[in-house]
């Protein structure tokens, strides 16, 4: 009904007098901060575990379309999201807010903060179930090769993998209150990525001679070349849990933020050029969502890289964790929760997501939608909406011109992204060997006749 409606819309309203916000800090904030450089690498774990870690995410900007012209997105994309970072903090500033919701809220009023609320929910949601589904389908991997463990041993079970892995590690976890506490957990999944890079690029050098390029792998681009874009700003977003980062600042100022934000993206730019650099040399047309399954399975580099990889994996898991479980306590309670709630919060949000990931093997089409329709207004739109309307001026005047730009490039990645996405859809595969595993060690190989 419109009354109780009403009732709802008005415990969210924000009192810009007081200066509240929708997401008050929590109560140990102050005695618990992170240095810059704790806060540059849980902000580099956010962007590589939503984009590199992420299942179909690996190999996919450079193979989606087999084009080189994709390596340019990356640094396109990269500058795009290092400015419209600090310009939702600005934007946060400029209304006194100190989370994403609630600048939206006093933005755009409730409408907004319904809109925004669902997106940033669907968005790290649907991310943790593909890094449930990416742990089983590698650690059953790395466990066969283990002596006496075979296809039918439970250790090579996905479902026993996912269920265990969330039991012991991605559940207790996400149970921190406090973002800053995932600092170290954080640098470890930094070093495993390095660690995975690095392995990537040896097999460049190694296997790569052995596989012959496919067809116009080196082409630079084609018509649909479009499509990547809305899959890599899925790969590329951290907005959503930006402003839970700055506020774990011990000096959440303006300069400090920009100085965690090109380091972190920087960062992540360079990761993720190399992966997708070194993922397509190697495989060219044949390069998977999940470089990974490119990989014989006798392959011994290549099982201790997929070890590192669902590691990575499990210690990127609490990272959206909390960005979900933000959103839901924000929805169903106005303060802090206490210690009961937050539990039951947290295992209802892993439940779920575990109880998806055990159903479901292929999300490929979803996070292609996901980096449409969630991923691209939380970068490009929204972010700078937001700022245009708290600055003064026109859309096309001083430092208003590249907001509005944004906005115009988000809308047409949104369009033609969904366009794309419904004529070429992503197929996914698990566990079948390519056929040049057949002979590894052949000096060369050529595709069956």
């Amino acid at each position: 009904s419109s009354s109780s409606f009403s009732s709802f819309k008005n415990s969210f309203q924000l009192n810009s007098e007081e200066g509240t916000t929708l997401i008050p800090l929590q109560k140990d904030a102050r005695k618990s901060r992170s240095s810059m450089i704790s806060a540059s690498f849980n902000f580099i774990n956010s962007i590589i575990g939503s984009g590199i870690i992420g299942k179909y995410l690996i190999g996919l900007p450079l193979s989606k379309q087999k084009q080189p012209i994709q390596i340019t997105y990356f640094f396109t994309l990269s500058f795009m999201e290092d400015y419209s970072i600090i310009l939702l903090i600005k934007g946060g500033n400029l209304s006194g807010t100190n989370s994403y919701q609630s600048l939206v809220h006093s933005t755009f009023g409730f409408p907004g903060f319904v809109i925004l609320s669902g997106l940033q929910f669907l968005y790290p949601f649907i991310a943790m179930i593909s890094y449930n589904i990416t742990i089983g389908d590698t650690l059953t991997k790395v466990f066969q090769r283990i002596p006496g463990v075979g296809p039918d041993h439970i250790l090579a079970e996905r479902h026993f993998v996912i269920i265990l892995s969330t039991v012991v590690f991605t559940f207790p976890l996400s149970l921190y209150r406090n973002i800053e506490r995932l600092g170290k957990v954080s640098f470890l999944s930094m070093v495993l990525t390095v660690i995975i890079l690095i392995i990537v690029i040896i097999r460049a050098a190694t296997f790569g001679p052995q596989i012959l390029p496919t067809d116009d792998a080196w082409a630079f681009a084609k018509w649909n070349a479009i499509q990547a874009v809305g899959v890599m700003s899925f790969a590329f977003i951290c907005h959503h849990n930006s402003f839970l980062i700055y506020g774990s600042l011990e000096q959440p100022t303006l300069a400090n933020w920009s100085q965690v934000t090109h380091i972190s993206v920087g960062s992540a730019l360079i990761i993720s050029a190399g992966f997708a650099v070194a993922g397509y040399t190697t495989f060219t047309g044949y390069t998977q969502g999940d470089i990974f399954e490119n990989y014989c399975r006798n392959d011994n580099l290549a099982t201790f890289g997929r070890f590192c990889f669902g590691i990575s994996i499990i210690t990127t898991f609490p990272l959206e964790c909390f960005v979900t479980r933000e959103v839901v306590s924000n929805v169903i309670c106005s303060r802090d929760l206490s210690k009961t709630k937050h539990a039951a919060i947290t295992m209802l949000i892993v439940a779920v997501c575990t109880s998806v990931s055990l159903a479901y093997d292929c999300l490929g089409v979803v996070l292609e939608l996901n980096g449409a329709l969630s991923a691209t207004p939380l970068i490009f739109i929204i972010p700078s909406a937001c700022f245009l309307k708290l600055s003064s001026g026109r859309w096309f005047d001083g430092e208003n011109v590249i907001p509005a730009v944004l906005i115009i490039i988000g809308l047409f990645i949104m369009i033609t992204g969904l366009i794309m996405t419904g004529i070429y859809p992503q197929g996914c595969s698990h566990g079948v060997e390519l056929f040049y595993c057949a002979d590894a060690n052949a000096s060369s190989t050529v595709p069956p006749v």
